[in-house]
């Protein structure tokens, strides 16, 4: 039952294989969420009351947005619903930024219309008041926190992700969620430094199985339960980077303390399970980074190391074992407007002794080594008004991919379009891309910017 929490779109962060299914089949919101959820509508209607006040008060103000239409088909087989669309909807976007010094207000939010679930949806996406200071300054509110240096492989951005907005074709600024949090810049002579506080959890969001087929190591078990970790001050998220130029090269050190953001799975029998808790395993993080030129181009060097707390010996296959995370990255434009982009990802799980010993024998084996590479090409044309744009996932490990080719043009300054694939291929039913083999879609995006 133990399937490891991954990093990237395919392994890290991603769909964890064998174990993409955990959203599924009607989970319940408990009372403890709902109250989490009244408590975190409080709080944003108080931080867009400041905004409105601001409109009047602010000695610099802009008010911009976007109205996008965005549509994903299905380009093999239906949904499991029936249905032949992934992602089809109209969106407005409203994005209020204000400024008085010391103070800086922010507001972007979101109102929608899902032809899918023919519902009308709104969403604050960000929304948070700055104070700043010549050595220090204060966010608090709900924002967007980008951490690391990987190219849609996550080692250190330990931050809650949308993987049905990137697999169903949105606009890439849609696989970031926001945190309801405060953020706290130091800048003192001899480095920097950001400390995140995040008192209430977020998980990341993955495929809905109504629009996506995808691998369920218990398919026939429909009575499932998620419990998130209570908004308790011991469960409270502490992320800590520093970091400062060291003889030219970008460098960081990370730590984060919290929770895995990918449910984990706990039947209550192992051998005539009726029901499957979905919950939150302990996780702490150690890191850093390396960035800066080289070999004609920009290095990029990032590890870190994946310490599964409640499960230290390996022995507990609901849980995730430890594990060492590295990452390679290098980009070069070979020539003019053309640029070129490469990594190399690992993962090596600690205890895998005790990881096969306790994996139930009708389960799928993940390997002590894990590898994953990319490549990204893009080129750009007509004055860089049209972009051509390609993206690989390829696991050497587990001959599972996914290509991403992009076609994205500018119209004028503030209208654009944009048409892609996303294509699964290779692999097993189960891993990470294999088992969205079943999933390529082809998508439009267009938006008009106010």
């Amino acid at each position: 039952m133990k399937r490891q929490v991954d990093t990237t779109l395919s392994r890290g962060a991603g769909l964890p294989a064998g174990q993409a299914g955990v959203r599924g089949h009607g989970s319940g919101k408990s009372c403890r969420k709902i109250a989490h959820r009244s408590l975190g509508i409080c709080v944003l209607c108080a931080v867009f009351c400041s905004l409105c006040s601001a409109y009047a008060i602010a000695s610099d103000m802009s008010l911009h947005g976007f109205i996008q239409g965005n549509y994903s088909a299905d380009s093999g087989r239906s949904n499991p619903d029936g249905g032949d669309f992934k992602l089809a909807e109209e969106r407005l976007q409203i994005k209020l930024d204000a400024n008085k010094e010391p103070l800086h207000f922010f507001l972007k939010t979101d109102a929608f219309y899902d032809h899918v679930d023919e519902e009308f949806k709104a969403e604050l996406r960000e929304g948070y008041i700055d104070f700043t200071s010549s050595m220090w300054d204060v966010r608090m509110g709900r924002q967007v926190i980008t951490w690391g240096l990987g190219d849609l492989i996550f080692i250190n951005d330990v931050f809650p992700k949308d993987f049905e907005a990137f697999f169903s074709g949105r606009p890439m600024e849609y696989l970031k969620k926001g945190v309801d949090g405060v953020k706290i810049g130091m800048y003192p002579s001899f480095a920097s430094a950001e400390l995140i506080i995040i008192p209430f959890f977020e998980p990341n969001n993955y495929p809905d199985p109504k629009r996506f087929h995808m691998f369920d190591p218990l398919p026939s078990i429909a009575n499932r339960e998620e419990k998130e970790p209570a908004a308790t001050p011991e469960n409270t998220e502490i992320a800590l980077r520093v970091y400062r130029d060291v003889a030219g090269f970008d460098t960081s050190l990370y730590f984060y303390r919290g929770f895995f953001r990918q449910p984990a799975m706990l039947p209550d029998s192992m051998t005539a399970p009726t029901i499957i808790t979905l919950f939150y395993p302990k996780l702490s993080v150690y890191g850093a980074s390396l960035q800066g030129r080289a070999l004609d181009g920009v290095l990029s060097l990032e590890a870190g190391y994946y310490e599964s707390r409640q499960d230290t010996k390996g022995t507990d296959p609901m849980i995730p074992n430890s594990q060492m995370k590295f990452l390679t990255g290098y980009q070069r434009q070979l020539w003019e407007d053309f640029n070129l982009g490469v990594q190399y990802y690992a993962e090596y799980m600690k205890k895998y002794s005790e990881y096969k010993i306790n994996l139930p024998s009708d389960f799928p084996q993940e390997k002590r080594l894990s590898q994953l590479m990319t490549l990204r090409l893009t080129q750009l044309l007509r004055h860089q008004t049209l972009r051509l744009s390609f993206f690989l996932f390829y696991s050497p490990s587990y001959g599972d991919r996914m290509l991403n080719p992009e076609i994205k043009y500018n119209f004028s300054d503030n209208i654009w379009a944009s048409v892609g694939v996303n294509m699964f291929e290779g692999g097993a039913g189960w891993n990470q891309f294999g088992q969205l083999d079943k999933n390529d879609n082809a998508y439009v995006q267009m938006r008009y910017e106010f």
